[in-house]
């Protein structure tokens, strides 16, 4: 296999980041892109219901990956700082204990909603219109949950092997696969959401078995090693999932925080707008990930190496990259801001007909929508800083701030105060308050003798 040559103890800041930024943000947004394609596809082929009952599903989506994310990223960080203390063994058995406990937990989750199809679907706030075409979806996109916690958590692993572009194509060729099975399947063959769900489990299958393979046969340090079966190793076993799962609790609250903002976002939308307006509001829930994906690739890219440095406490190379995960997090946020605030038509088009009716609601409401980019970019890679030196309170904290503290009030209270424009501005307002806890906290501490804060 082609190694990609990164070495984190010799290598400058800038080059380990350049190495890692650019195939970690094709990988994040590919597989951000196999829902999206889904929307594409979906809403072209079936239509704004369509669109609609992929969206209710999506919280589980958003939990299943959080999970993956939450473990990876504890994984991640325990196995950096374990490699900068020269513990090979000790970050191998991490690495495996860290995927068996994922796939007993997909397991128990996948069962509880396979037997009750109906009732998770009415939880997630499915119409009786809607109901047919979202058990349809969950039916068939719930069995591969499993092969996408291998993925998530392998990918961080991956990258810390020192293999970005492996784990970038772990992404990529899924999405293509998506592209062409979601194309055949609801086209051609005319099976509508049943169809897209199909694709994006045989797509997410694939991702999982490449990730899962590169760990059992072609990784350099990080591979997978038989684990010991007694209380003893239990007991240690727990304790490791543990704190990796303290650690990354952040990144788990990442994905609750967009289930809870779709879950709240549809009741709103159906509240005030009905069908028409949970169609609209799916559409801008197809792109929100792309803005999670983004502000976690920066911070993906930076956490080995900040990690890495932290364990070995050369801290004036953690503050490097800060500051370069800084500077990439607001180019990215302008440009994502901008392009909803230029083309909300054209981003729009391509999900539905614009002069359909949830098609002409999303255009109004994405120049509004999409001017909170810049600052959820910005805040995901600052909260993924936090959580590479371990500042578990601090991430956690801040996380709790935009997606419960501010989301859920600024939900309720905005469209009360400015209608339905007050609804597609609770994200950027939510996002906005959010940046301004994390830039006040900061310059409090930015005095602190200690050089990272």
């Amino acid at each position: 296999m082609n190694r990609d040559a990164i070495d984190f103890e010799k290598e400058s800041v800038f080059t380990l980041f350049r190495k890692l930024l650019i195939p970690t943000l094709l990988g994040s947004t590919a597989m951000s892109a196999v829902s999206t394609i889904d929307g594409i596809f979906v809403g072209h082929g079936v239509g704004a219901d369509g669109v609609a009952a992929v969206n209710i599903v999506a919280p589980i989506y958003q939990v299943m990956a959080g999970l993956g994310f939450m473990i990876g990223a504890g994984c991640s960080v325990v196995s950096s700082i374990h490699l900068s203390h020269k513990k090979l063994k000790v970050a191998r058995i991490n690495v495996s204990q860290a995927l068996l406990a994922a796939s007993l937990l997909s397991l128990l989750i996948i069962a509880a909603v396979m037997l009750f199809p109906e009732g998770t679907a009415r939880l997630l706030g499915a119409s009786d219109t809607l109901m047919p075409q979202v058990t349809d979806y969950l039916k068939w996109i719930m069995p591969a949950f499993l092969f996408e916690m291998w993925s998530l958590i392998a990918l961080f692993i991956i990258r810390l092997d020192g293999a970005p572009k492996y784990a970038m194509w772990c992404n990529m060729i899924p999405a293509f696969m998506n592209v062409v099975l979601d194309w055949l399947f609801i086209f051609p063959l005319g099976m509508g959401v049943k169809g897209a769900a199909i694709a994006t489990a045989i797509s997410i299958m694939t991702g999982g078995f490449m990730a899962l393979g590169y760990l059992l046969f072609s990784a350099k340090t990080l591979r997978l090693i038989p684990l010991k079966i007694s209380p003893t190793s239990i007991r240690l076993g727990l304790r490791n999932i543990g704190y990796q799962c303290k650690i990354g609790s952040s990144s788990l609250l990442g994905e609750l925080i967009m289930a809870v903002f779709i879950f709240v976002g549809n009741w709103q939308f159906m509240r005030y707008l009905g069908d028409t307006g949970v169609g609209a509001f799916g559409i801008a829930c197809y792109y929100a990930p792309f803005f999670f994906m983004i502000g976690n690739a920066i911070a993906q890219s930076a956490q080995p190496i900040i990690s890495y440095n932290f364990g070995a406490e050369r801290l004036s190379q953690v503050v490097q990259a800060r500051s370069l995960l800084l500077r990439t997090a607001i180019g990215f946020g302008l440009f994502m801001s901008a392009l909803f605030v230029a083309f909300p038509k054209a981003l729009v088009g391509l999900f539905v007909d614009v002069q359909s009716p949830a098609g002409l609601l999303a255009a109004e409401g994405f120049p509004l929508f999409g001017m909170g980019a810049l600052f959820y970019i910005l805040n995901i890679a600052m909260i993924g800083y936090y959580q590479s030196i371990k500042k578990i309170r601090k991430s956690t904290w801040f996380m709790l701030l935009r997606g419960f503290f501010f989301l859920i009030p600024v939900f309720f209270l905005l469209p009360l105060a400015a209608g339905t424009p007050g609804m597609w501005l609770v994200m950027p307002a939510t996002e906005f308050l959010t940046a301004v806890v994390i830039f006040l906290s900061w310059r409090l501490t930015r005095r602190s003798p200690r050089v990272v804060s």
